[in-house]
């Protein structure tokens, strides 16, 4: 008996010094805290003036990652000139003075209601109630069937029978404007009803907006605090609306997104890939940021949201350049996550590549750490690639906390929501927390949050586990899944299903 354990602890002995050297040898163990760091205090230097998209900091950080992908020898994609995705965006002045009248009652701009986008109007016409005032034949909405809206103000609740979230609400409410215009409306007045308080929809929507250009933001679209009981019942009870406004100015200008291909090494498996994604915008200089600055600081440089995440895109990019894994690996880095989820709704709208050929898309983003013993990873025990995440982090000596702060609802609130209302299973691996609570908040979109206050061994860290992840998920043998139930596993079985029909 003692011979054979001798043996076995003889034999273990020899397999895990083997398996550490295996290890040792993927770039990504071998990733310097000089190169995070460099990339970090870049990205989230004053000179970038908090990266805000549509303005030229955000402007010079693409063309940074776009440079550091053709030093890494990171391909542009099939079909493209370059690295760059162009994203035509509507760039909105702040809101302008206005009044609304509905019957007797007088409703007023910013305590009342809000413009979120249109011209410089003064009119009186007939208001319609449409629902929701959305159509999808595919299930079952027609809220404009039997209505003639022609030169009449569109009156709609907001969200859908399937958007609950303010991310969504927010999201499927440029789908209503656009849907008014075609109607022939001359106007959209939606009943805003988010659960979040109208105080803060004021604040943060009254300032300069951007959003995806759509050909329709030139109709007048007010946004009415619906969770005023009075407001709606006025509305409701009126046959005809005057509304005046100065409207808010538009401008078009161009965003991007930064996306570089590696091949896979599989014959087979390389036609397959995996999506990795992180936002590098934030949220600007001075007012743009909507938090207290002071003259003497007033940029809010995004050191944790997210250039963290940026930095761990570019070191996977470094890593698998040099050793790809057996699947392909297509790295887009998003800009407008801060204004909407923008850059992420347009490429999932715009893929350059074909949807259902991505098994998995491995976003990172965050609001900081309080624990750099940890990684958080939300949607861990969603998207079925748990055990390679935990092995990566483990490797570089990182716990996992899955789905820290449920309550903030944060798989819907970052870029990976965009390809799981896709089908794709998508989870977002965050710094270290497990609440929001006092000390995450200190940094999290304040001008504090700078390269000065990063720990560079965590960040490292955290790059390396990162990578580490992506590669032990491209080369699964069996692509990760939804889990049963999930509320995106059926759109992802009708994405997978075309793929396997297409062959």
């Amino acid at each position: 008996m003692k011979n054979t354990v001798l043996a076995a602890i003889c034999c273990l002995m020899m397999v895990v010094p083997a398996m550490a050297q295996k290890k040792s040898t993927l770039p990504e163990f071998e990733l310097r805290k000089s190169e995070a760091e460099s990339h970090m205090r870049f990205l989230a230097s004053d000179e970038l003036l908090g990266r805000r998209t549509g303005e030229q900091g955000n402007l010079v950080a693409a063309r940074y990652i776009a440079e550091q992908f053709r030093r890494l020898g990171v391909s542009t994609a099939a079909g493209q000139s370059s690295y760059f995705q162009t994203i035509p965006f509507d760039k909105m002045g702040a809101l302008q003075s206005g009044v609304m009248y509905a019957g007797k009652d007088t409703l007023r701009s910013e305590k009342d209601w809000i413009l979120m986008a249109g011209e410089t109007t003064d009119l009186t016409a007939t208001l319609v109630y449409a629902g929701f005032g959305l159509e999808d034949t595919s299930k079952g909405w027609d809220d404009y069937k039997g209505l003639d809206v022609k030169g009449k103000i569109v009156l709609v609740q907001s969200g859908s029978p399937d958007a609950t979230s303010p991310a969504e609400i927010i999201s499927v409410s440029n789908e209503k404007r656009k849907l008014a215009a075609e109607k022939g409306a001359v106007a959209i007045i939606e009943l805003f009803k988010a659960p979040m308080p109208w105080n803060f929809v004021g604040r943060y929507f009254s300032g300069e907006r951007i959003g995806l250009s759509n050909g329709a933001t030139a109709l007048p679209h007010v946004w009415v605090n619906g969770q005023e009981p009075r407001l709606t019942k006025t509305l409701r009870a009126a046959t005809t609306i005057r509304l005046n406004t100065q409207g808010r100015s538009i401008r078009i200008v161009n965003g991007y997104n930064v996306v570089g291909y590696i091949e896979g090494t599989d014959a087979k498996l390389k036609d397959e890939y995996v999506l990795l994604t992180a936002h590098y915008d934030h949220i600007g200089v001075g007012k743009q940021g909507g938090q207290p600055y002071t003259a003497e600081d007033s940029i809010f440089n995004g050191a944790r949201d997210n250039a963290f995440g940026t930095v761990a895109l570019l070191s996977a990019a470094e890593a698998l350049a040099k050793t790809p894994p057996k699947r392909s690996v297509l790295i887009v880095a998003l800009t407008g996550e801060e204004v909407g989820l923008l850059g992420s709704k347009y490429y999932a709208s715009h893929p350059i590549l074909p949807l259902e050929r991505c098994i998995f898309n491995f976003n990172s983003d965050g609001a900081g750490y309080t624990n750099t013993g940890i990684v958080g990873v939300i949607g861990l025990d969603r998207t079925g690639a748990r055990a390679e995440i935990e092995t990566a982090s483990k490797a570089f000596g990182l716990g996992v906390f899955a789905d820290p702060a449920p309550e903030q609802g944060l798989f819907d609130r970052s870029d990976n929501v965009s390809f799981a209302a896709k089908g794709i299973p998508a989870p977002t691996f965050s710094p270290g927390f497990s609440k929001f609570d006092e000390e995450l908040m200190k940094n999290y979109h304040q001008v504090s949050d700078n390269p000065e206050t990063i720990d560079f061994d965590y960040l490292l860290k955290f790059c390396q586990a990162y990578t580490y992840g992506a590669r032990l998920i491209a080369d699964r043998a069996q692509a990760p899944q939804w889990i049963q139930g999930d509320k995106y596993e059926q759109v992802g079985k009708k994405l997978y299903d075309k793929a396997t029909n297409d062959k």
